[in-house]
């Protein structure tokens, strides 16, 4: 018998079965993931996108302010910002502000928020405590109570605030008695925070006070035999005086010859300021007879202070006042806010007749 070669046997032995291949189910598993990987993308793009348009949604109002006091809770904070730009908006921007940490002690100011202002722009002002400065404009103002008034109108102190500030701080500043505080201060406009305290304010606006009154400025008041505080009583007068502009520098100089003559001033207007009304039309003897060191036909020389906050324009009026020879004035019979002047008396007294014809005429008493 011929031995075979074993290969040839194992060739021949018959082969085990195999088992059916996997490839076509990993391949639908495979198919199956990647779908889910790409839904998941999508639904975080879409999460993202949302939350991104809800963050950048821009506020469609008018500009507002939004006021946040000093102390107020997180619940406070959501109040001031519904009552200034609605629930809608407010509800954006309070959600946001809390996921940015939401601390009521930081939201403390006043933000001023203007149309196309986003809602994630709005949070972070808030939670940064990033302040809108506040304009604090005055003009026309007689008293430091109105003064007050005013500036306390656009910040978060009082009224009382300011006033007693005053008393604090100007004296440090040289100013002798409240009577002359109203010199202290130039009409004008000015920027703070909202949250700023009444002392600062008052130190910011006598800071822009004695940075008018520089040392070219002060040697012209010296040649004139005056000082800041008297040239501000002079330009208040000269202000109540006449609201025609072009016309200050004239009365100014009368003013400053009669000073200069040893004569009383007998300015109007500051025996309506004693009187206490601005209003009147017509000085009679009685108001003459008023007994106040504001009345200039009874006492000489300046008042005591201002008799209202006169402008930087009317400070460089008295400073620059033309050189002239009047020393009586009247006002014009035409009523047209001018005034005829007269270096004499009997033509200032012809002047005064015609106008008392005319308040005569006009039944104005």
């Amino acid at each position: 018998m011929i031995a075979q070669d074993d290969s040839s046997a194992k060739a021949r032995q018959p082969q085990k079965p195999r088992k059916p291949t996997t490839r076509k189910k990993s391949k639908k598993r495979s198919g199956s993931a990647q779908l889910a990987l790409i839904i998941a993308i999508i639904a975080v793009v879409m999460l993202c996108g949302g939350f991104g348009i809800f963050c950048l949604h821009s506020y469609s109002g008018p500009a507002k302010w939004v006021h946040i006091p000093e102390g107020s809770s997180r619940a406070a904070v959501g109040d001031s910002l519904t009552s200034a730009l609605g629930s809608g908006e407010a509800n954006r921007v309070i959600f946001l502000w809390k996921l940015m940490g939401g601390d009521a002690a930081t939201a403390h100011g006043a933000y001023r928020i203007e149309p196309g202002t986003s809602s994630l722009r709005i949070a972070r002002k808030i939670a940064t405590g990033a302040q809108t400065p506040v304009k604090i404009t005055f003009n026309n103002v007689r008293t430091l109570d109105d003064l007050a008034q005013k500036v306390a109108g656009d910040m978060e102190f009082s009224a009382t605030d300011f006033s007693k500030a005053c008393s604090e701080v100007l004296p440090g500043y040289g100013f002798e008695d409240a009577r002359q505080y109203p010199a202290a201060f130039l009409p004008d406009t000015y920027e703070a925070y909202w949250t700023e305290s009444a002392r600062g304010v008052v130190e910011k606006l006598v800071g822009h006070r004695n940075s008018f009154w520089n040392e070219g400025r002060r040697s012209k008041a010296k040649a004139l035999g005056l000082n800041p505080v008297k040239v501000a009583t002079l330009a208040s007068i000269v202000e109540e005086e006449t609201g025609k502009k072009d016309e200050r520098p004239t009365v100014a100089r009368l003013y400053l010859n009669r000073l200069a003559k040893g004569m009383k001033l007998q300015a109007d207007p500051t025996v309506k300021f004693a009187v206490g009304n601005f209003g009147l039309r017509r000085i009679l003897n009685k108001h003459l007879s008023v007994n106040s060191p504001y009345n200039t036909y009874m006492n000489a020389g300046l008042p005591p202070g201002p008799i209202r906050i006169p402008d930087a324009a009317t400070l460089e009026a008295v400073l620059d006042a033309p050189r002239h020879s009047y020393i009586y004035m009247c006002a014009r019979e035409d009523f047209s806010g001018y005034h005829n002047f007269a270096s004499d008396y009997s033509t200032h007294t012809a002047n005064a007749r015609r106008y008392q014809a005319e308040l005569n005429k006009r039944n104005i008493k």
